[in-house]
């Protein structure tokens, strides 16, 4: 129904306007909105900036100057008048997980507090008002707060919780707090062994278990917990859909997915209250083989049929992070006892599993921190192409913490994006504290290389890893300008040479993004045919200073024409 829609507005837009100020002919009447006397910034090839827009249908019909989109407005089109305001596509997140982080909201939520104190009185006053619950859950915590390697204490937890089992979640997923309730649920104990994946901190001296867990260790807990429902998992995922909306999101790709979240989405959509478009990254289970490309074909096969869902992607985890030493690195840790980190997928597997993904037609969507598991995950692309030929299935590697010098030609030789969180780009207590006793300052220097991968020539993409960092673009694109703390935190600039310019850091978040999402020929950019996704802001990006750009509003988010924030009367 769409492609035949679209295919028919794009025979009426043979006799429109072209985008930008020169109109070729006139636009077709009776638009259902038209947007008038704004900066709208295209993000087309050109970076055309245009007057107005009109959209029709859901898609956008006309691209151009005040004067011409005159013949747009019948007698039942919107007509707003933007008094100047600034229109832009509707932004992507190309790294996020909505269902987790909003069931993770309405849990014990330890995102706003800053340091243990503060912890404690979330913990005990969320356990206070849940007297009826079976397990305390949620996280959020940093692991700053508790010192290299990240190891919080359980007797915190079990002073605060001693008569039911609680597990927290770091800030960045890759570590778990526990109390001793629930150490003895799952039969931890001081013999059990660390899992391939993961580390169970035990003090070094007596062996006794800390109650921190790392990575795959995680999941001996997480096994015993009981599992969400559909409908709350349904009310997280709406409560980060409106978050999104609110932030100018309208596509995104869900970073860790199996059949549970499928049906969550399909869900929503079900009943038209997905206001999202979603590619689903399919979590590649690293304990089991090849043998899981059939579940995920079959996946494909029945969620694919929809408008706004896709799984068409499969999420390889090959490495931890720098924290907790379990980024995979090519030099040992100067501390952690000189471990090189933890290549979740053995090297020469992963090299035999990404080309059978892309033959199957999946786009392989990469996490890797560290300089090991980046090339590690290049390799394992490069050897697709020799079996398979370039296929141009946009695999992409997100995280990019600590990339060889080496390496950064390769993005563009591979046609590999790189899937920046570019939030994480400026020296906070993270680099400060923890990365650079990690691993040095040499190495230090190579993080997060946006501006050297793209003057390579490799396409960069953001995305904002919520809840691990804040999902609001405009903080994220702050920091990718200026390397800096874009909430006034007093940072030292961080490997300034490594700033990108407004124009890439828009591009990231809009083009750039619905390429690596594989929906540029119908999102991404204000041009006729496409879809009619936009945002409307409250300040002109190209005239406000770098440092005020995180303090941007969007007024108004559009989701195919239709509004899903905001009130375009009230402009």
């Amino acid at each position: 129904m769409y492609i035949l829609l679209r295919t028919a507005i794009l025979i009426v837009a043979v006799f429109t306007a072209a985008c930008g100020d020169v109109d070729d002919g006139p636009p077709p009447k009776g638009a259902d909105t038209v947007l008038t006397n704004g900066h709208i910034y295209t993000v087309d090839a050109s970076r055309t900036w245009a007057e107005a827009v009109a959209i029709t249908d859901g898609v956008i019909t006309y691209v151009g100057s005040d004067v011409a989109v005159d013949a747009s407005i019948g007698s039942s089109t919107t007509v707003i008048d933007l008094a100047g305001r600034m229109v832009l596509p509707a932004f992507q997140d190309s790294h996020i997980h909505p269902i987790s982080a909003g069931l993770e909201a309405s849990a014990c939520d330890l995102n706003a507090a800053s340091d243990l104190a503060g912890y404690r009185a979330v913990i005990g006053e969320y356990a206070a008002a849940n007297p009826g619950i079976d397990w305390i859950l949620g996280g959020g915590w940093s692991m700053p707060v508790f010192g290299a390697g990240g190891a919080p204490s359980k007797s915190i937890l079990d002073e605060l919780v001693p008569d039911k089992p609680v597990f927290l979640s770091s800030a960045d997923g890759h570590s778990g707090w526990a109390n001793s309730r629930a150490l003895e649920i799952a039969g931890i104990t001081r013999d059990t062994p660390n899992p391939a994946d993961g580390i169970i901190d035990k003090d070094p001296e007596t062996g006794a278990l800390i109650g921190s867990l790392q990575e795959g260790a995680m999941s001996l807990v997480q096994t015993h917990i009981p599992p969400t429902s559909l409908n709350e998992r349904r009310q997280g995922l709406l409560y980060s859909q409106k978050m999104l909306h609110g932030f100018g999101i309208t596509s995104i790709q869900d970073a860790i997915v199996n059949r549970k979240e499928l049906e969550t989405y399909a869900s929503l959509e079900a009943i038209d209250e997905l206001k999202l478009r979603v590619v689903a990254a399919l979590w590649w289970d690293r304990e089991k083989g090849e043998e899981q490309i059939e579940n995920f074909l079959l996946l494909r096969e029945e969620f694919g049929d929809s408008a706004l869902l896709h799984p068409t992607t499969v999420k390889i985890m090959q490495d931890g992070v720098l924290e907790n030493y379990t980024a995979a690195m090519l030099e040992p840790y100067l501390e952690g006892g000189g471990t090189l980190g933890i290549p979740m997928v053995e090297p020469e597997r992963l090299k035999q599993v990404v080309p059978l993904l892309d033959a199957a037609g999946f786009q392989v969507h990469f996490h890797a921190i560290g300089d090991a598991a980046i090339r590690q995950a290049l390799d394992a692309v490069e050897e697709a192409q020799i079996e398979n030929g370039a296929l141009g299935n946009r695999h992409h590697i997100s995280h990019l913490q600590v990339v060889h010098p080496d390496d950064i030609p390769r993005f563009a030789e591979l046609d590999v994006i790189a899937n920046f969180q570019p939030f994480w780009a400026n020296a906070d207590p993270y680099v400060l504290e923890l990365n650079v006793p990690a691993i040095g300052e040499e190495r230090t220097s190579w993080m997060y290389p946006i501006k050297s991968i793209q003057d390579s020539g490799g396409l960069v993409a953001f995305g904002s890893d919520w809840s691990v960092s804040t999902a609001n673009p405009f903080p994220q694109m702050e920091t990718a300008i200026d390397r800096l703390g874009a909430l006034d935190e007093g940072y030292p600039p961080f490997t300034p040479e490594e700033r990108i310019d407004l124009e890439s850091a828009i591009a990231a978040f809009t083009i750039n993004a619905a390429f690596l999402n594989k929906h540029e020929e119908s999102t991404g950019s204000i041009e006729v045919g496409k879809l009619g996704d936009l945002i409307v802001i409250d300040k002109n990006l190209f005239e406000i200073d770098t440092v005020d750009i995180s303090e941007t509003k969007v007024l108004v988010t559009l989701f195919g024409g239709q509004v899903v924030h905001g009130d375009l009367s009230t402009l």
